[in-house]
């Protein structure tokens, strides 16, 4: 009687392992789902919450490839002063409802024919906050449109960086820019409007562009004329099939352009780079 219950009991020890593992399986299985399950709430929130603040602070929503009154004139180099008669720019952010949400909150970025339509945001603190986290200050990996403290707020450096993540899976942020690798794309969206309280800036894209992850405001001292004339030399010399440059625009180191950076995926030692040259800065009413 005593050899078949010794049987049984050695058959379940070696057992046991076995359930072991179905269990972590199981577990892991059940942190996998619960993990998804957050991710596209999370990406789902993150679309609600932009959606809600357009509406909150934008008085009129630019709908695609509607032109900027400020624009009408076409492409101009803009002028030190503003003529006195010159009219209004019209600017839809009302930044003093924006402001009340995020005191950090100093612009707005938005590319006709694109999903870019967000504020833009500088902490006062740490550069890498708003890299995953929302102007209400929710943490949230596709983060926030934002620069560094290396840039100024008044868009009046030679280069000023914008940062944004590629999130492939809902096209937010700074995820279609890589439309621009497409030639037909990139000669039929070459707009950018910036909008400030009592200012709007256009811009004019002339560059996309893989580049590699070097840090550009700690890499290169715009302000030296000369280290900048050389460093718009190198954008125009690039000899890339996946490049998009128009050399036709005229740059020169007294100009001034915004460099839009984000992610290429599968290569973390690589960046995608939009750039553009401010062309018209017109005041607005707000």
């Amino acid at each position: 009687m005593g050899t078949p219950q010794n049987k049984h009991g050695k058959k379940n020890k070696k057992s046991m392992p076995w359930i072991i593992l179905m269990l972590v399986m199981l577990i892991l299985m059940v942190m996998c789902v619960v993990y998804i399950a957050n991710y596209y709430r999370s990406r789902n929130e993150s679309e609600r919450q932009y959606e809600k603040l357009k509406n909150q602070v934008t008085s009129e929503a630019f709908t695609e490839g509607e032109t900027h009154p400020a624009a009408e004139s076409g492409y101009s180099k803009p002028s030190e002063t503003a003529e006195p008669t010159e009219p209004l720019a019209e600017n839809p952010i009302d930044f003093k409802e924006l402001k009340s949400v995020n005191d950090e909150v100093y612009a707005w970025i938005s590319i006709p024919g694109t999903k870019v339509d967000y504020p833009i945001a500088q902490s006062a603190s740490d550069n890498s906050y708003y890299l995953h986290h929302t102007i209400e200050g929710n943490y949230l990996f596709e983060g926030t449109i934002y620069s560094e403290n290396y840039n100024s707020t008044d868009f009046e450096d030679p280069n000023t960086v914008l940062y944004g993540h590629t999130m492939r899976k809902n096209d937010a942020m700074f995820t279609s820019l890589h439309n621009y690798t497409d030639k037909d794309f990139f000669d039929s969206n070459r707009t950018v409007y910036i909008y400030m309280p009592g200012q709007v800036l256009e811009y004019k894209i002339f560059a996309a562009y893989a580049y590699d992850d070097r840090h550009l405001m700690l890499s290169f001292d715009f302000e030296d004329k000369t280290v900048f004339k050389n460093y718009l030399d190198s954008i125009f010399a690039v000899r890339d099939m996946t490049a998009n440059i128009d050399k036709t625009v005229e740059i020169t180191e007294n100009d001034r352009i915004i460099t839009l950076s984000t992610c290429i995926d599968g290569q973390d030692t690589k960046r995608f780079l939009v750039q553009a040259v401010l062309v018209q800065s017109t005041p607005s009413a707000r």
